[in-house]
């Protein structure tokens, strides 16, 4: 072939490619791409969203916190009135009081009453959000686990299947890096310091049974189980203010104070009779009530969850029965020979003996099943010049009746150093003339006190 053949063949060839390239570029290249699977339901997942936002809007801890408020009103309103109608007493002058008086005590009922109606609306509102949430979390979950099914490649399943790798991991790192057990606290030292004051009270407000039942008792676990931080015990004397058969347990403190939403656990079908509780002393220790048995020198212990109730003999010369009861002057606490306590270490029982000559005794109770006595201290405190005692720290202190408006603790024992002392003038505020009832909290630094019907607590100061 020629050159000029071959040029003009070279020629022909770059015009056709470029007409073929201007050609390609004035198309559009289109996939059809086609799926077996229906379509992801975007609107289901925003819906979710939407409800979720709205639950958060509507649930928020001031809400939450209302009934509290309202609770803490009521009662400031109560002491308020208590106060007016005591002066309106003092002004009495033959059956003659002073008409500004009862115009104050008349408006103070109708703000109280106002009061009242708004905890109960506020009540029923959350009761109706509760029903309401719980209906639309249901829902939610229900959708959740549908939209699950779009997950194909099991990012779901993989993500939960980490989380749960993960937390085995972070329990294996605690186990790893744990050390041994915090010793127990000397005897008489609490982290804060010595006790200094009681202040309060702080909560004050009359149970459910109303004045007719001026005995009894009442709480939190000092060693709850999980779950079980919040609640609240209550055990009423209900036969003769001697005997009671059942505790009633609360979720929360509110809960107590409105008398709402109880569970009663029964020990015995009636009273007086095996196993019931004898005298308003006692306390709750890991799901377990401790107190005195019917008619016998012997602690009980009564599971909650079994409902099995083991007992434990103190000494045979252990007053009982009213030999040894606290009291003052004016008048007698009955049926309170034994008194039980709760401090950081455990459970303690408080009691007298002859051979003691009616002085106080103190005893540790181990908190096996069934329970036993353990370490035992003597004292020269005489047990009817007392009318409560309650432990912190391992420290054994005792009131007494000054009058009707203070309570004054006058003595300690010190169960590490055994030293005595009888000089202690610190004042507890009353509202109510007797305190049939006190024990101290190591939760919260709390004395939970049952005073003529009411329950009382009262703050220590360290």
């Amino acid at each position: 072939m020629s050159q000029s053949n071959i040029f003009t063949l070279m020629v022909f060839i770059l015009i056709f490619s470029q007409s073929q390239s201007q050609s390609a570029r004035g198309k559009d290249c289109v996939c059809e791409l086609q799926s077996s699977d229906p379509a992801f339901p975007v609107n289901r997942l925003n819906n979710i969203e939407f409800t979720a936002t709205q639950c958060t809007e509507n649930i928020t801890s001031e809400k939450m916190t209302e009934i509290d408020r309202l609770v803490l009103g009521l009662q400031h309103r109560i002491r308020q009135l208590l106060d007016n109608v005591s002066m309106l007493e003092r002004e009495d002058n033959g059956n003659l009081y002073a008409a500004v008086s009862l115009r104050i005590i008349e408006l103070e009922l109708a703000e109280i009453q106002d009061l009242l109606d708004k905890l109960n609306r506020t009540t029923n509102n959350y009761q109706q959000l509760s029903v309401q949430a719980a209906a639309e979390l249901q829902q939610m979950e229900n959708t959740m686990t549908e939209l699950e099914k779009f997950d194909h490649t099991q990012v779901m399943v993989r993500q939960r299947e980490n989380q749960h790798i993960k937390r085995d991991l972070e329990h294996c790192r605690a186990d790893l890096n744990s050390t041994s057990p915090a010793p127990t606290l000397s005897a008489g030292y609490c982290d804060s310091g010595l006790m200094a004051n009681v202040s309060g009270p702080k909560t004050y407000s009359l149970t459910v049974y109303g004045t007719s039942y001026s005995f009894g008792a009442w709480g939190r676990d000092a060693n709850p189980a999980p779950g079980d931080e919040n609640k609240y015990w209550l055990v009423v004397l209900s036969s003769s203010n001697v005997f009671g058969n059942f505790i009633r347990q609360y979720s929360s403190l509110s809960t107590i104070i409105l008398g709402i939403g109880p569970t009663d656990t029964y020990i015995s079908s009636s009273n007086p009779t095996t196993n019931t509780i004898q005298g308003p002393n006692m306390v709750m220790y890991a799901n377990a009530l401790y107190y005195n048995c019917y008619n016998i020198y012997s602690v009980c212990q009564f599971n909650l969850t079994t409902r099995a109730v083991s007992t434990v003999a103190l000494p045979s010369d252990t007053g009982y029965n009213n030999k040894f009861s606290f009291g003052h002057l004016g008048t007698t606490y009955g049926y309170t020979d034994m008194d039980f306590a709760t401090d950081e270490s455990g459970v303690y029982v408080i009691y007298a003996t002859t051979s003691n000559y009616g002085n106080v005794v103190i005893s540790k109770v181990e908190t096996s099943n069934p329970p036993v006595v353990g370490q035992t201290w003597i004292t020269s405190l005489h047990k009817k010049t007392v009318t409560n005692t309650f432990m912190v720290c391992g420290v054994l202190y005792a009131t007494r009746y000054v009058d009707k408006e203070i309570e004054e603790i006058f003595y300690y024992y010190d169960t590490k150093t055994k030293e005595e002392r009888y000089d202690l003038r610190i004042h507890i505020k009353k509202l109510q003339t007797n305190i049939k009832y006190m024990n101290y909290d190591p939760r919260d630094h709390l004395l939970y006190v049952f005073s003529d019907a009411y329950i009382v607590t009262h703050e220590i100061m360290f």
